[in-house]
């Protein structure tokens, strides 16, 4: 039976003080807040990889977490209750996260944000939902709802919303018809893969090219000469910051001229800075969250995050921010509840977010919506 409804109309507010919690981090392990009082504490993990070459969506994801507790804990907690908020370091490896999925059981942790990848949270799920601990995960891969866990939600769209709408753009609006495509074979590139050629093959568009590379790969020039003669309109990539920013540049290196297009991993300032702003200038992207001037409440959360931190906040830390608030609703408004009846105060949580208005279905979705946004001299902006 569905919890009853809570609505909340409005994100924190940006007045920050004193640094009541912070969390630091470790590789692999954690780091509980400096003055954290154990007794009457209410435990929240943030995990994500604090290290390796995923290291920067973890960064940005523990420092909208830490904001969010900041500014809970100013105002008193949670029935007087403080937030501790602990990082963990999953390194971006699915059995790490397991082991860390077990820490949280034997730790008696209320609740986790994380992680960023979506085959470490979905390695996760089960000894998470075993525990009965719900997680709010910034992965968005089709795999994730597949899971089916009644623990486990997404703090933004999946890939079907990310690449619908982005498949929509460049046939509908851009009229392309010759479109390649290059994917990693991990589990977001996966999925990103799947979702953006079942959106092509809907609009009677089959790939000119379609070419998987690993994780790993370094060294894109055979896949990217094969994507260089077929001559495409644009080019679908399927890649996370690092390995996007690369392929992007070694294309242009190839002469390649076509715009490249994709998700949240091409409208990170990593993406832009690995490709080169010039190389990645006219990239098109899908996201919630195209920029830090999308809404009063967005300039808000910009200003404070640039004053605590001194950059510039993005999409990442802007979905941790949002499903580090959502579950802090979810829990004062359950009375500090944990297990099965916090995660269904989470589900019947409506929440105005910066990402757009929550309301989670019972796949565990809370968005369904994303917009276009172009790159123009190294920095992200709507679609004109």
């Amino acid at each position: 039976m569905r919890a009853r409804t809570r609505s909340i109309f409005t994100v924190p507010a940006a007045a920050l003080g004193v640094l009541l919690a912070a969390a630091a981090c470790s590789a692999p392990g954690d780091s509980s807040s400096d003055d954290a009082d154990s007794s009457g504490s209410i435990k929240i993990a943030v995990v994500d990889a604090q290290s390796g070459q995923l290291a920067s969506l973890g960064d940005w994801e523990a420092k909208g977490a830490k904001l969010a507790v900041k500014e809970w804990n100013k105002k008193g907690g949670i029935d007087g209750r403080k937030i501790e908020l602990t990082v963990f370091d999953d390194q971006g490896d699915p059995t790490t996260g397991t082991n860390i999925a077990r820490k949280l059981d034997s730790g008696n942790y209320t609740a986790m944000i994380g992680t960023a990848e979506s085959a470490v949270t979905v390695a996760m799920a089960p000894i998470l939902k075993q525990a009965e601990i719900p997680n709010i995960t910034s992965g968005q891969a089709t795999a994730l709802v597949d899971v089916k866990s009644p623990f486990l939600f997404l703090n933004g769209p999946t890939s079907t919303t990310y690449d619908s709408t982005l498949s929509d753009y460049l046939v509908t609006t851009k009229k392309f018809k010759k479109i390649a495509v290059i994917s990693n074979n991990g589990s977001y590139g996966k999925g990103e893969h799947d979702a953006f050629t079942a959106a092509l093959k809907e609009a009677g568009i089959t790939p000119v090219t379609d070419q998987v590379v690993t994780t790993d790969q370094k060294d894109f020039s055979a896949a990217l000469s094969r994507i260089r003669q077929s001559k495409p309109d644009a080019i679908f990539i399927g890649s996370e910051e690092v390995e996007a920013g690369l392929i992007v540049k070694q294309a242009r290196d190839l002469g390649i001229t076509a715009p490249f297009a994709g998700a949240a991993p091409q409208g990170t300032p990593v993406f832009i800075e690995t490709a080169g702003a010039e190389n990645a200038e006219n990239t098109i992207v899908s996201s919630p969250y195209l920029s830090n001037e999308i809404s009063e409440a967005s300039r808000a959360f910009a200003t404070a995050y640039k004053a605590e931190y001194g950059k510039d906040a993005e999409l990442h830390g802007a979905k941790a921010y949002d499903g580090t608030n959502i579950v802090l609703t979810a829990l004062k408004n359950s009375g500090v509840a944990k297990g099965k009846k916090l995660a269904d105060e989470i589900r019947a949580t409506k929440y105005q977010g910066l990402l757009g208005d929550f309301a989670f279905d019972e796949t565990g979705v809370g968005i369904f919506k994303t917009t276009i946004g172009v790159i123009k001299d190294g920095k992200l902006s709507a679609a004109q």
